[in-house]
C-alpha cells in the first residue's frame, strides 16, 4: 500500500490565519503513515520570497515532500523550494519516489490567473509519459482540465484542454491530481481519473449551493486527499478534514 498526502491552495502570507489552517492538515499529515506529500499549487498568497521562506518552514515532514505552482506563485522564488532544470518558467518537475513517479506540469501563466500549456511544454510531457516506467504514474498540475460552471472560476481555466488531452489519451496515467478550485473535487479526463485536493486557505461555494456573499468561504473547514494505491487494485481516494475529527 502506498498512500499520498495531496494537499493544496493554502496561500501562505505571513498572516496567522493562513499558518493555523495549514498547521491543522501538517499536523495531521505527521501523525500519519504516509509515504509522499504532494502540494499542488498556490503555496504563496502573493508569491513574495518571505512567503516561500515561510512554506519551506511549514512544510516540513519524515517523507519526500513535492510541490509545483499555482496561479499565486511566482515561479523565480518558487524555484528555491524545489530542484528543477532551467530557470524562471515554466518550473516542471519529475520526481520518483518509492514506487511512484510524479510528472509535476506547470500550469500557470505568469501574471495570470488562467492556465496554458505551451507546445513546449506538452511536448515535454508527451516525451516524459512515453518513457518506459514500471509502477504507478500520477500527472499533477494546478489547474484542472475542465469547467466547473462556475461564473469565476471559469474565467481561471485551463485554456487549452484540447491540447492536453491528445497528449494524455492512451497514456500509462494513474491519475492526474490538482488544486486550485479549493474543493474536493473527482472526475476524468481523457480517460483518466482526476482528483482534486480541498483547498487548505478556503473553500469556494458552487453557484447551487447557499451564498455567502463572497466567492470564497475562509470558514469552511481545511481540508486534504490521500490518496492509496494498491497494485492490482483501483486507486482510491479519502478526503478529510482534521477539524471535524478532533
Amino acid at each position: 500500500m502506498y498512500v499520498i498526502a495531496h494537499l493544496s491552495d493554502p496561500h501562505l502570507d505571513g498572516s496567522e490565519e493562513a499558518r493555523d489552517r495549514l498547521r491543522l492538515i501538517t499536523s495531521y499529515v505527521r501523525s500519519s503513515s504516509v509515504d509522499v506529500v504532494l502540494v499542488t499549487g498556490d503555496l504563496a498568497d502573493h508569491g513574495l520570497p518571505e512567503e516561500y521562506v515561510e512554506i519551506a518552514r511549514e512544510l516540513t515532514f519524515d517523507v519526500p515532500t513535492l510541490v509545483l505552482p499555482g496561479n499565486h506563485d511566482i515561479s523565480t522564488p518558487f524555484r528555491a523550494l524545489v530542484t528543477a532544470p532551467g530557470h524562471g518558467h515554466p518550473v516542471h518537475q519529475v520526481r520518483e519516489v518509492g514506487p511512484a513517479r510524479f510528472v509535476l506540469v506547470d500550469s500557470t501563466v505568469e501574471g495570470e490567473d488562467h492556465g496554458y500549456l505551451s507546445d513546449e511544454s506538452l511536448a515535454w510531457l508527451d516525451g516524459i509519459l512515453g518513457e518506459s516506467f514500471d509502477g504507478p504514474t500520477f500527472v499533477a498540475m494546478h489547474h484542472p482540465p475542465f469547467v466547473l460552471h462556475h461564473p469565476v472560476m471559469d474565467q481561471w481555466k485551463l485554456e487549452n484542454p484540447d491540447a492536453l488531452a491528445a497528449v494524455l489519451t492512451g497514456k500509462p496515467v494513474t491519475a492526474l491530481l490538482t488544486g486550485h478550485v479549493h474543493n474536493a473535487i473527482t472526475s476524468s479526463f481523457a480517460g483518466h481519473p482526476v482528483l482534486g485536493a480541498p483547498g487548505i486557505r478556503s473553500a469556494v461555494r458552487l453557484p447551487f449551493e447557499p451564498s455567502t456573499g463572497s466567492l470564497t468561504d475562509p470558514h469552511a473547514h481545511p481540508g486534504l486527499a490521500l490518496h492509496v494505491h494498491t497494485p492490482g487494485e483501483p486507486l482510491q481516494t479519502i478526503y478529510r478534514y482534521p477539524a471535524d475529527l478532533a
